[in-house]
C-alpha cells in the first residue's frame, strides 16, 4: 500500500512547496491537497510540481459543479504539463449544502451529473475530443495541451457512484470511511464495476486522520471537534453509520506507535491501495512521532 501525506488547507503557496518538499525528502509516495475555500488546488500543484520533481501530486478533491468539465480538463492538463506527468486528479460532487446554498446550483440527481461530467472529462484527459450532449451537460471539442493523460479518482461512497468510478475512472478516494466499510462495501463494489467493464483493478485511496500520541482519549476528543462537520454531512454520515461509528473520532487512527501501525495495516488489509494520512497532531512530539511512524511503514 502506498502512503501519501494529505497536506490539508495550506495557507500559502510557499507553505505548500515547503510541505511537499519535506514529504518528498522523507520518501513518501505523494502529496495531496484539498479544494475547499482557500488556495486553488490545481494552481498550487502546478507551482509545487515545478519545485518538487519526483512524487505524485493529487487533489482530494476538486468539486465538479463549479467547473465545466472542458475547463477542468484544460486546467488539469496544464497542471499535468507543469509537474511532468505526476498529477492524479481527485474529483467529487461536494455536498448539497455547498452546491445549493453557497453556489446556487441544483444538486438534483448527483449520480447523473457525475456520469455526464465524466463522459466529457475522461476523453479530454486522454488527448481525445469530447462529443457528448446530456440532460444537464454538453461538451463538444478538444483541449490542445501537450501533457500525459491524467488519471482520475472519484470521491465515491454510494453504490451508483462506486459503479461509475469503477467503470469510467482509475478508482476512488474516500474520507471518513473505516476499514470494515472499506472491506464490505467500497472495495468489492468498485472492483466488481471495474472488472465488469474490463478495466484494470482500481485504486482505492483512503484518507483518515492520524495521530501518534500517549493521550489517545485526548486525541479523539480533539478529532471530534476538528472533524465534527464530517459527521453531519449525509454522505460521510452514511459511511460512519455503516462502520458503527458515532462520529469522525471513532474512525481516526490514534494511539501509540504500535496501535497506529496496526490501524493502518487494517486499512491495507481491507483492500486500500493508497493511504493518505491526515496528520492532526498539535504537540511537537506528537507531530514528530506521527511522521516517523508513517515513514517506518513505507
Amino acid at each position: 500500500m502506498r502512503i501519501t501525506i494529505f497536506g490539508g488547507e495550506v495557507p500559502t503557496l510557499d507553505a505548500a512547496v515547503a510541505a511537499a518538499k519535506q514529504v518528498e525528502a522523507e520518501g513518501f509516495d505523494g502529496f495531496y491537497i484539498p479544494q475547499i475555500f482557500g488556495l486553488d488546488a490545481l494552481t498550487t500543484l502546478a507551482i509545487v510540481g515545478r519545485e518538487v520533481p519526483r512524487i505524485e501530486l493529487g487533489t482530494g478533491v476538486v468539486p465538479t459543479y463549479p467547473r465545466h468539465p472542458m475547463m477542468l480538463a484544460a486546467q488539469a492538463l496544464t497542471t499535468q504539463q507543469a509537474c511532468g506527468g505526476r498529477l492524479t486528479l481527485g474529483i467529487g460532487l461536494s455536498h448539497q449544502i455547498v452546491i445549493e446554498s453557497m453556489f446556487g446550483y441544483s444538486y438534483d440527481k448527483p449520480a447523473r451529473h457525475m456520469r455526464e461530467y465524466l463522459s466529457i472529462l475522461m476523453p479530454l484527459l486522454h488527448g481525445e475530443a469530447s462529443a457528448f450532449t446530456g440532460e444537464t451537460l454538453t461538451g463538444n471539442g478538444s483541449i490542445a495541451v501537450d501533457a500525459a493523460p491524467v488519471p482520475v479518482l472519484v470521491a465515491a461512497l454510494g453504490p451508483r457512484m462506486l459503479e461509475l468510478a469503477g467503470r469510467l475512472t482509475e478508482g476512488t478516494v474516500t474520507w471518513m470511511t473505516g476499514p470494515a466499510t472499506l472491506e464490505s462495501h467500497i472495495v468489492p463494489s468498485i472492483q466488481k464495476a471495474a472488472a465488469d467493464a474490463g478495466r484494470p483493478a482500481p485504486r482505492v485511496a483512503v484518507g483518515l486522520p492520524v495521530c501518534v500520541t500517549d493521550d489517545a482519549a485526548g486525541a479523539r476528543e480533539r478529532a471530534a471537534k476538528t472533524f465534527e462537520v464530517y459527521g453531519m454531512l449525509p454522505s460521510y454520515r452514511a459511511m460512519l453509520d455503516r462502520e458503527g461509528a458515532a462520529g469522525p473520532a471513532d474512525v481516526a487512527i490514534v494511539g501509540d506507535e504500535a496501535t497506529v501501525a496496526a490501524g493502518i495495516k487494517r486499512v491495507a488489509d481491507a483492500g486500500a491501495t493508497d493511504f493518505s494520512a491526515a496528520e492532526f497532531a498539535t504537540a511537537p512530539n506528537e507531530r514528530t512521532r506521527t511522521r516517523e511512524l508513517l515513514r517506518s511503514l513505507l
